[in-house]
């Protein structure tokens, strides 16, 4: 059974309950600023692991950083606080209402008119060959999929929360937040059972789309459950390393190393002025400044610019590029 490593660390930390407050609440806190950030990073929001402590944590602006960045950490954060109070209640009683709560939380103040309503219009994805369900076929959708989970909430918990996540990133049914939704909802149902959240680095944010767009074209579903395998069991690891008196902080930071222009420009066969040029343009993102002043670039961005040259190459133009990359 694929879910027995899992399984095994699970009982193991049951085996420490009751946790200390003051170790529940350091985790907690930890985790909220960590999926906050790695959640909205997977979606493109620039916030880097810092600055959405500052904002979350102490409410804090930063500068050079957009209204919607700032609402997207503070919304993310409340949400995430939400499903940690809905976490008492079994899976079974999940709602629709209990979803479209969740959506209305992560766009409230970004886009009011849309949040936690179904979408009302086609939608595509940028770039995906992936075909989405016809907005008037959403409601009847959801109905089967709330149906879904409750008459399947004897499957493994960590199935049972992927395939939740899985299915509803597939209908797709709201305009915006439809993946900040859907990683919420898998994390309630992980929690609900006792499990730690799924924890998605940024560095796998390319392998996890990638993984769920090979599903919905009809491949395997492999690749993407071992992304969320992978992510629970980091998780657990955090918890089981944090009780043994490990400092979770220094564990779980995983700090990606960050590339300069010149090492990013060597790896990826372009040059300085090109990555500049394509920052500039919006095209790449900047994940941090030294206090030097040099540009720091994750390492996802060696794939950005490898499907950059790919649609230049398509006689795409810069304007059409940048909202495929959205």
């Amino acid at each position: 059974m694929k879910w027995n490593k899992l399984q095994s660390k699970k009982e193991k930390l049951d085996s420490y309950r009751p946790l200390t407050p003051e170790l529940v609440q350091n985790l907690e806190q930890w985790f909220l600023v960590e999926l906050t950030y790695t959640s909205n990073a997977i979606e493109g929001n620039t916030l880097t692991r810092k600055e959405t402590a500052a904002v979350v944590e102490k409410g804090l602006t930063i500068g050079g950083k957009s209204l919607v960045e700032h609402l997207e950490a503070t919304n993310h954060a409340k949400a995430l606080e939400d499903i940690v109070k809905l976490s008492g209640n079994e899976t079974g009683s999940l709602s629709e209402d209990d979803i479209l709560t969740i959506h209305n939380t992560i766009l409230k103040g970004i886009d009011d008119n849309n949040a936690g309503h179904y979408r009302s219009i086609a939608v595509r994805i940028s770039g995906s060959e992936v075909i989405l369900a016809n907005p008037i076929k959403v409601p009847s959708l959801m109905e089967s999929f709330i149906k879904w989970i409750k008459e399947n909430s004897d499957v493994h918990p960590v199935e049972l929360a992927a395939e939740a996540h899985y299915r509803l990133v597939t209908i797709h049914p709201f305009v915006d937040g439809n993946g900040r939704t859907a990683r919420l909802l898998m994390n309630l149902i992980l929690l609900q059972n006792g499990y730690t959240p799924a924890l998605i680095r940024t560095r796998d944010r390319i392998k996890y789309i990638n993984s769920l767009e090979k599903a919905q074209l009809g491949g395997s579903k492999d690749d993407y459950y071992t992304i969320i395998s992978s992510a629970v069991n980091r998780s657990l690891d955090i918890y089981l390393d944090a009780l043994s008196g490990k400092d979770a902080y220094d564990i779980t930071s995983e700090v990606e190393p960050l590339l300069r222009i010149g090492q990013l420009a060597k790896k990826s066969g372009e040059n300085n002025s090109t990555i500049r040029f394509w920052t500039n343009e919006g095209l790449l993102k900047v994940s941090s400044i030294t206090e030097s002043g040099y540009q720091l670039y994750s390492r996802d961005t060696l794939s950005i610019i490898k499907r950059v040259r790919s649609l230049q190459s398509k006689r795409y133009t810069i304007k059409e590029i940048k909202e495929m990359l959205k």
